[in-house]
């Protein structure tokens, strides 16, 4: 049997791999159209930024490796340019050589990936624009970056790879600018999660341009001029366009292979095309979403690398089924990690679908254990069946073993309230004796059961103000003195509380809020068992304080030096 694999990397070289653990007798053979076969795509932005000193530590197996350890045949730089289904058979460009040629095969993968969105726009050809996908791309970006003099970076797009660069370009001592059209970073997290992702970047000194458009490029003596929707220009040495990826299906539209969404390939559970000797992998392929059930696009490694392994077993005859994803993904924002899960507020909404959610602060270890800092977890549940369907975290430390343990949960079809009571790995460096992710569970059941009663910011721009509610803080006076949520003029700190409660009207619904939400659940337990209808802040005012900064920030227009016009004048002065 001769297989012929279209395509390196995770999906690619895990399918090889695989393929020959599996079959000793097998021909296998690897087209590569970069000059590598595989490397940390994932690591490519911290080469860039410094982090990563050894370019030789981004590449994890070269064909001479995968030749001694697999006898795998690998040929990089080498460009498949059409399939023949019917006389299986595809059609080769050595691009070193410029030589064509043909190759025979039994069962053929394709592992194309996905490759970066670059729109139609004035000026967009400028060769001060710069892609990221390849390792080739990282050492042309690096050297531009290191070696041209280049102070001053803008960066479009802010999903992964976009946050990603604008963190490494900092670390290289540039000025940096990330636009964003929408009014976000980060489109798998909620906007209040992303709160506090964006004023963290500020204070790590990128300019965060939210909710902009750009109109076009152009080259400006040594610079480049980003011209934003508005009239608004601004200029730097270089540009990363981040803007996204779409799949590689160009060899599979071609050969009539049926294709999903935005041109995606159509796979069964064994990663198996609309041709029975043809299979497809990684970024290409349109899986399904195991918490919607609908068929979409995860570009993620780790999803990538199952599916290789599963196209391998299917080829040699084994029943491996792949299940389809959660999405989860976790990214580092300077000294921040940002993580997620499932699905967001936004989808569950889209899709109609009624859930209820839990916001909470809790430490990353034991409080009293030197070093803890807060995280803030936000986790959306089913109200019908209670099944988990997504997870934000947000914070320092510990943020990547909660979110894969939601997502372990998810994969077991657990419900938010079997949460409570999973036993969880316990010392004061790591953890508290309550994880927090027995109280995502806690709080959740609380909810349930109707222990406590829930409002959220979104909620607050309804609230009365002409005193018919009671808008309560039960932080302490320091705290309080500090700083409280607009219209929240009622203070008595919760240690306090049973003893004033005669200055509460009982026929007035009370909203309470604390720090993180803790207090305040404790205040609402008193009061709803004195007969006063009680609300608990979700979040606490730490999560109101962020999101509200936030969206004063984003009303408010933050000139910057790489502004055209203060450029100028900087250039004149």
């Amino acid at each position: 049997m001769k297989v012929v694999i279209v395509g390196g990397v995770a999906g690619g070289a895990s399918a090889a791999a695989r393929l020959r653990r599996l079959d000793e007798t097998a021909q296998i053979l690897l087209l590569e159209r970069s000059g590598y076969i595989s490397y940390a795509n994932c690591g490519l932005p911290y080469y860039v930024g410094g982090t990563i000193q050894d370019a030789d530590e981004l590449t994890l197996q070269t064909p001479e490796s995968f030749w001694n350890r697999f006898r795998i045949e690998v040929r990089v730089r080498h460009e498949v340019l059409s399939i023949d289904r019917k006389a299986k058979r595809i059609t080769v460009k050595d691009l070193a050589a410029g030589k064509i040629y043909t190759e025979q095969y039994d069962k053929l993968i394709l592992a194309p990936g996905a490759k970066p969105i670059r729109p139609a726009l004035p000026g967009i050809e400028s060769k001060k624009i710069y892609t990221l996908r390849t390792v080739e791309d990282t050492f042309q970006i690096r050297r531009a970056a290191t070696e041209n003099s280049c102070r001053s970076a803008i960066v479009v797009g802010g999903g992964f790879i976009g946050v990603e660069m604008a963190e490494n370009l900092r670390d290289l001592g540039m000025e940096v600018a990330l636009v964003e059209k929408q009014n976000q970073l980060l489109g798998q997290l909620d906007r209040d999660m992303v709160s506090f992702i964006h004023g963290h970047m500020r204070q790590n000194g990128v300019h965060l341009f939210l909710g902009q458009s750009v109109r076009g490029f152009a080259n400006a003596d040594q610079k480049i001029s980003v011209e934003l929707e508005g009239a608004r220009t601004l200029q730097a040495d270089m540009v990363i366009l981040a803007l996204g990826v779409t799949p590689e299906s160009s060899l599979a539209k071609e050969a009539g292979l049926a294709l999903g969404q935005r041109g995606s390939i159509i796979v069964n559970n064994q990663m198996q095309t609309s041709d029975e000797n043809i299979y497809a992998v990684g970024d290409a392929v349109e899986i399904t979403h195991r918490v919607t059930g609908k068929k979409t696009l995860i570009s993620l490694a780790g999803p990538a690398n199952k599916q290789g392994r599963i196209a391998a077993d299917a080829i040699c005859g084994f029943k491996s089924r792949y299940k389809g994803a959660v999405a989860s993904s976790v990214l580092k924002v300077f000294q921040m990690t940002a993580a997620s899960t499932g699905i967001n507020e936004r989808t569950a909404r889209a899709l109609g679908i009624d859930y209820e959610k839990v916001i909470l602060s809790p430490a990353s270890h034991a409080s009293y254990y030197p070093g803890g800092t807060v995280m803030t977890i936000k986790l959306l549940f089913a109200k019908e069946d209670r099944r988990i369907l997504g997870a934000q975290i947000v914070g320092f430390d510990g943020v990547d073993k909660r979110i894969d343990v939601i997502a372990t949960a998810m994969q077991a079809n657990l419900q938010v309230t079997d949460l409570c009571d999973l036993d969880l790995a316990y010392a004061p460096p790591y953890s508290s004796a309550k994880d927090p992710v027995n109280m995502a569970g806690f709080m959740g059941e609380n909810v349930i059961t109707g222990k406590v009663k829930q409002f959220f910011y979104e909620d607050l721009q309804n609230l009365p103000q002409d005193g018919s509610v009671i808008l309560l803080d039960t932080r302490t006076a320091g705290e309080y003195r500090q700083g409280h949520a607009e219209g929240f003029d009622r203070h008595i700190p919760v240690d306090a509380l049973r003893e004033r409660l005669e200055e509460l009207d009982p026929k007035k619904p009370v909203y309470v809020m604390c720090q993180s939400g803790l207090r305040s659940y404790i205040a609402c337990r008193i009061l709803m068992q004195k007969g006063y209808d009680c609300y608990n802040f979700a979040g606490g005012y730490r999560f109101y304080r962020s999101v509200r900064t936030e969206e004063q920030a984003a009303a408010q227009a933050f000139p910057c030096g790489m502004e055209k016009n203060n450029y100028t004048k900087k250039t004149e002065g």
